[in-house]
């Protein structure tokens, strides 16, 4: 596709966006000394109302909350580094948070809901299918739901300082892409205190440059989120809990999704309205490839409870995309897991290159093998089969296994 095609097919996909998830970073919602920025929200607030007025669907996840309670408490910053005094502040914040968007929503008439999530609700199947379920009646009744995970009673984004692999969110930028994925939205915008993705000029990105003599530019659309992109991201920012790290990370859930994602200055006049009216602001996330949701869930949302080491044969046929997993390709169980639970499948470097919904416990996993072993089993070159009949016995099947990287 051309550079004039894909500009044109930004423009088309954004346009006829639909379904809308907007998320507000802390460096927008918290003022200097700890309180709501009115003069940073409302107009952010009026964009939204108007959009939602003219038929769009609009869901909402805001940060800040630790930041408000932190400044009605009045304690310093260094205060939070502690768990629990973030808890409590998340306690005290969440409320001032909900009374201010109450307030400005309010002159718009538009009724909203507070929805707040915790780890759970994404790692639980159930739970998973529930949530959808909720968030489907709230946007038929007309409702603006507004996200925040619940900091009171869970720790997963909290522990910022110490973030684990298997942790499916820490921070509200994935939070917002995993909701965007789960709804079937049609784009994620995450608003920030910067133009966009900057970086150098570099092959394979399209970039716009306010002055032609500047070396530093926004990237205007991104296809494909590479290797360099990530090495240009920076940790996170002084007041929040993300970075650039972290929207790199929630736009490649919304490109698997089949959506898009923009990030974009929230303090640019009318951001929102113009990103919709598809004025290039930002930088965009474009993609044509979709994952189907269950899929997407095993990829992005399920926690991870264990781990299965494969041999180089079996990683080769499952990442050809017609192999189940056998036991007999299996090296390795490591932690412990139960049946129906989600597992990372690693190779002999210990490379994670796939996910996978484990059909047995890690017990019973590692039975199997040792049996394997013990039987001096023959060893099939690619550990796993195209038609069932190789030796061993099925701990993954092909249709619960999703590839985290490309053949």
């Amino acid at each position: 596709m051309t550079e004039a095609e894909s500009e044109s097919e930004r423009q088309r996909r954004l346009r006829a966006a639909h379904r809308v998830v907007v998320k507000l970073g802390t460096g927008i919602v918290n003022g200097e000394a700890g309180e709501v920025c009115v003069e940073r929200i409302r107009p952010l607030v009026d964009s939204m109302a108007r959009l939602k007025s003219a038929g769009r669907q609009l869901v909402l996840v805001s940060s800040g909350a630790v930041g408000l309670g932190a400044g009605r408490l009045r304690l310093h910053r260094s205060r939070l580094a502690d768990v629990v005094t973030r808890q409590a502040c998340a306690a005290v914040g969440q409320s001032l948070l909900m009374h201010s968007y109450e307030q400005l929503f309010r002159a718009h008439d538009v009724r909203i809901a507070q929805v707040l999530l915790t780890e759970g609700d994404f790692t639980d199947w159930r739970r998973y299918s529930n949530l959808r379920r909720t968030m489907e009646k709230l946007l038929k009744l007309g409702v603006l739901p507004i996200i925040n995970e619940n900091d009171t009673v869970s720790t997963a984004e909290l522990e910022y300082l110490n973030k684990g692999a298997g942790r499916v969110f820490s921070d509200n930028d994935a939070l917002a892409a995993l909701v965007m994925s789960k709804l079937d939205s049609d784009a994620l915008v995450l608003l920030t205190s910067v133009e966009g993705l900057l970086r150098r000029g570099a092959q394979g990105v399209r970039e716009r440059r306010a002055d032609k003599d500047e070396e530093r530019g926004v990237i205007s659309l991104v296809e494909e989120i590479t290797p360099e992109l990530r090495a240009m991201a920076g940790g996170p920012s002084a007041g929040g809990r993300g970075g650039m790290i972290t929207k790199l990370d929630a736009a490649q859930i919304a490109l698997r999704a089949g959506g898009m994602a923009v990030i974009a200055n929230g303090a640019e006049p009318n951001i929102l309205e113009r990103i919709f009216a598809g004025e290039p602001l930002g930088t965009t996330f474009m993609s044509r490839s979709r994952m189907a949701g269950k899929r997407r869930w095993i990829a992005y949302a399920a926690g991870v409870r264990g781990r299965l080491v494969v041999n180089d044969g079996a990683r080769d046929a499952i990442m050809d995309g017609k192999a189940s997993l056998l036991s007999s390709g299996v090296v390795r169980v490591e932690d412990i897991f139960e049946p129906q639970d989600v597992i990372a499948i690693a190779d002999c470097e210990g490379r994670e290159f796939a996910r996978g919904i484990i059909n047995c416990a890690s017990n019973e996993a590692r039975a199997l093998i040792e049996e394997n072993r013990e039987a001096g089993a023959p060893k099939k070159k690619n550990g796993a089969s195209r038609a069932g009949l190789l030796h061993g016995r099925v701990l993954v099947t092909r249709d619960n296994i999703v590839l985290l990287e490309k053949r």
